[in-house]
């Protein structure tokens, strides 16, 4: 049974993944953490999922690492700065992993990889992704 805890999961995306996990025959939801919460509701997590906001990711990043828990990232703004920053941290432990994925939309992910195929072909192109307005970790 895999222990799962949920940064954010008062959002949108947040609360699918609440839902998912708590309907998932292998996985144990042990708890959700949003703005002000105490962090230390997931302590007994195996791995937690963050889908909050640019400003809150690294600080949830770097507890739940310094705690040994692996995580799935969802949230958005991640620079170049940002990975390297993750790198490191994770490098001081190595048996907790991390997989950063901004984008969690199927038509988004098969689009660039499509994108991918079809630039040979042309001299210039460009693929829009568009988000609803109220998005709060909007690219």
């Amino acid at each position: 049974m895999i222990k799962v805890g949920v940064f954010g999961s008062a959002g949108r995306m947040g609360s699918q993944v609440v839902q998912a996990v708590t309907d998932a025959d292998d996985m144990e939801f042990v708890g959700g953490v949003d703005d002000g919460d105490s962090r230390d509701a997931l302590a007994g997590a195996d791995v937690i999922v963050d889908f909050t906001r640019p400003d809150a990711v690294m600080d949830n990043l770097a507890w739940a690492i310094d705690h040994d828990i692996s995580v799935v990232v969802g949230t958005t703004g991640f620079t170049e700065e940002r990975y390297e920053q993750l790198r490191a941290h994770l490098a001081e432990h190595p048996h907790t992993g991390a997989v950063v994925a901004p984008n969690f939309g199927i038509g988004a992910v098969l689009m660039m990889h499509f994108a991918k195929q079809a630039a040979r072909f042309y001299e210039s192109a460009e693929i829009v992704e568009l988000h609803h307005p109220n998005k709060v970790d909007a690219p």
